[in-house]
Formats: C-alpha cells, structure tokens, sequence
C-alpha cells in the first residue's frame, strides 16, 4: 500500500516555487493568492528565510507549495490508499482526499496561522528537539522541569520535540540530557505550538472549522491527535480543533500505517524531513520525497521498482496487484492517440491521449487490457482512462 505525507511549518525555504513557476500546477499559486488575499507567488519566488519564518508567511506557503506537488502526481495517475501529515500538513492531506475544498483550505490554513501567531505574541513560547532518549524519558524531563513544558511532537524513535515556555524548555532540556539525551537543539519557532499555550488559538479556530464542514472521504486521514484513520467528516471538526493543542503523534501514525499494511511512503511538499522519519520508525519503509518537477520522473520509476501499489476498485470490480490503472490528468473531453491498442506493449510515460489539452501518460509500464474512456467522452479528474497489465 501506499500512503501520501505532507509536511509541517518548518519545510518551508526561500525560492521554493522557482522550479513550479513554469510548470501547469502554478495555476494554483494564482488561485490561493485570491482566496487569501496576499501575493503568495511573491512569497514563494522572492521572500527571504526571516520572513517565511512567520507562521502566517511559513503555513500558507508550505500548504499550497504541497498541493502544487500533489496536483502535478495526481497528473501522472498516482494515487494513495492513507494520507497524513504533520501538523499543518494535516490540512493539506484533508485537502488531497477531498474533507476540504481548496478554498478552504486556504483559508483555514490563513486563520489558523493567524491564531497560532496571536497566541505566540501573547503568550510568548518555544520549542526544542530533544535526539536520542526514549519518548517516556522526555515526558519525565518535562515533569522534572517543574514548569510550564511539554511533549509537543513524537517524530520517530529518539526524536522528540518538547514546548513551552523559554524557562520551562531550558529546565526540560537540562534534565533530558541528564537522562541521556544525545543533544537538544532549539527550533527557530515564534511559539509553543501544540501545547495549552496555543488554547487561544483553538477556541478562535473552532468557528473557522465549522464553516468548513469537512466533507466524508474514501481515502482515509491518519489523524495526529489519535493516530487512528478517519473518513468521516464530521469527526474532524474536533480533531482539528484538538490538534492546536495537543501533541503531534507522528510516530504513532506512521505505526498505525505499517500495521494497516502501508510500506511505501511518497512525501510531497518542501523538504524531505517525514522520509526520514519513515526510515527511522517503519522497519523496511520506502520512502520517496518529491519537492520539484524533475522529480517526478524519479517518482515513476519508484513506483514501478517497487512492491504493487493496492488494488484499485472500479465498477465493483478489483484490479490484481498485476494490473494498473492509467487515470485522467484532468476534467474535459477524451481523445486517445491512434495506433495504440489492445494487447499493445507500452513503456513508462507513453502518451496513451489526450483530455483538453492535458497528456494523458501512462505512468506504468505493461500491457494495454482496453481503454476503459472512449473517445469524445467527457471525463472528470481521476476518472480512469485505461488499464494494463504490469510484465
């Protein structure tokens, strides 16, 4: 199985949409600096490390520089069985299974950064990383603190973030490393997220979640607060609402997802940070992170070396693990390349037709079984185009 991750505040870099800016997902960038009102093309082309490290400025453009990679692999017919993410991440993985619209996930994602920023400015915070001791071990450094600190995020194995106040971290940090903690390394944050200093936060974006009413999904969500695959939407309202407040348990989603069966793990967005969480906490992960265009074609070729991908219902009928489907790029009116037919041998990227003016590429290598669209019928985004049989 596979699963899609999405990354936190903290991936985000100066220049990161450069190599998006020419790219046909761009076209999102144009639509999120409406929803916002703010030039996020500015931001993502020009703006400097100190003013990305705004939580305003670091949510919004970590989000949608995370759905820009999405929109280009969703192109190629990829698609997962979970999706999760860390922290703010989670609003771009309710985004990708369709719990949110684009709309508004942006603005969520804009008043949540908002929120958590007030909240920081009023209850000044920070947090640190404490590598190499044991998750129990850190809860006890921050009880011996005897201050306001606590765990914030379970990363992986030996990686765990602690949050509070500057005093309180400080005091947690000591007694970490008296308990064996390898190294504590302050984070460049502007706040104690996921702690009850960002309740403020919270009770301000409650209002927000329910205006979204996030919608039941067919792809499952890992949740952070719980670790537990949702598809309903209406649980979400007070999973969101809790997460501001409460601890990351990143390591426990990606062990739930091991256990429902997922080894492969494609993150999409800046950064590679949750790759290298999945090798730490899932024995024989693959792990694969895609942040630019030419990456996409080392995307293709991870899918294909690796182990088949879950089968894929259509029609109420199963695909075996043999067999692909090729899906549409893009909403319109099909027309498929002549010459191809069934039986046909194709390769990796093989134009298979066209839906307006999007390519539709075969994003496997086999055998063409049929064509499932024919031709001159309007298709949606997703909607299956054809399918093989993998050699």
């Amino acid at each position: 199985m596979l699963a899609f991750t999405f990354p936190g505040q903290g991936s985000q870099r100066p220049g990161m949409g450069r190599p998006w800016a020419d790219h046909e997902s761009w076209e999102l960038v144009a639509e999120a600096s409406e929803v916002a009102e703010r030039d996020v093309a500015r931001l993502l082309l020009d703006a400097d490390a100190e003013e990305l490290r705004d939580t305003r400025n670091a949510q919004l453009t970590t989000y949608v520089s995370s759905l820009m990679v999405l929109d280009a692999v969703e192109r190629l017919g990829i698609e997962p069985s979970f999706c999760a993410g860390h922290s703010l991440g989670e609003y771009t993985a309710l985004t990708a299974t369709g719990a949110l619209g684009f709309d508004e996930g942006v603005r969520l994602v804009c008043e949540r950064a908002d929120a958590m920023h007030q909240a920081g400015t009023d209850n000044p915070g920070t947090m640190a990383a404490v590598l190499g001791l044991d998750d129990e071990q850190v809860e006890v450094a921050c009880r011996r603190a005897d201050a306001d600190v606590w765990v914030a995020n379970f990363n992986a194995p030996g990686q765990v973030v602690i949050a509070g106040s500057k005093e309180g971290v400080v005091a947690a940090g000591a007694v970490a490393k008296e308990l064996g903690a390898k190294k504590v390394m302050s984070l460049p944050v502007s706040g104690a997220f996921h702690t009850p200093f960002m309740t403020p936060a919270r009770d301000r974006l409650r209002k927000a979640i329910a205006e979204a009413n996030p919608r039941d999904t067919e792809v499952p969500v890992i949740s952070n607060v719980d670790a537990l695959p949702h598809d309903d939407g209406e649980r979400w309202s007070s999973l969101l609402s809790a997460q501001l407040s409460s601890p990351v348990r990143w390591k426990h989603c990606l062990l739930t997802m091991e256990e429902l069966g997922v080894h492969d793990f494609v993150e999409l967005g800046p950064g590679g940070v949750l790759t290298g969480m999945a090798k730490r906490t899932v024995d024989g992960a693959r792990t694969i992170s895609v942040a630019t265009p030419e990456e996409l074609d080392k995307l293709i070729e991870w899918v294909n070396a690796g182990a088949p991908l879950v089968a894929t219902q259509h029609e109420g009928e199963h695909l075996f693990a043999i067999e692909r489907l090729v899906v549409s790029p893009a909403a319109g009116l099909f027309t498929p390349i002549g010459g191809i037919k069934d039986g046909d041998h194709i390769d990796v990227g093989t134009v298979l037709g066209q839906v307006g003016d999007a390519e539709v590429r075969s994003p496997f290598a086999g055998i063409v079984q049929s064509y499932i669209a024919v031709d001159g019928e309007r298709v949606t985004l997703r909607q299956p185009i054809a399918w093989l049989r993998t050699v």
